[in-house]
């Protein structure tokens, strides 16, 4: 069986719309999950979670925190974690 240069386009782009539409789908549910995660988190409802906030209850988080928190301010938020999580 052959295929036309077109054809070939056409499956190669259904086959990269197929793959690419998952990978958005997790990213998306983990971004949300952790802003729900982070807003339990949060007990002062101020944006920012210490390392307080975070020991008990985002353990990862707690772990990892001077990493997350480049610039030394003692607090990381919903944008910096995500950001960690992306890489």
């Amino acid at each position: 069986m052959r295929f036309s240069i077109g054809s070939l386009c056409l499956i190669g782009t259904a086959a990269f719309m197929f793959l690419a539409v998952p990978a958005y789908a997790n990213e998306a549910s983990r971004n949300k999950e952790i802003q729900e995660r982070f807003a339990k988190c949060d007990t002062d409802r101020d944006g920012k979670l210490t390392m307080v906030e975070a020991k008990g209850c985002m353990p990862r988080i707690y772990d990892h925190f001077s990493r997350i928190d480049e610039q030394g301010r003692g607090y990381v938020t919903v944008a910096q974690i995500q950001a960690m999580a992306d890489r």
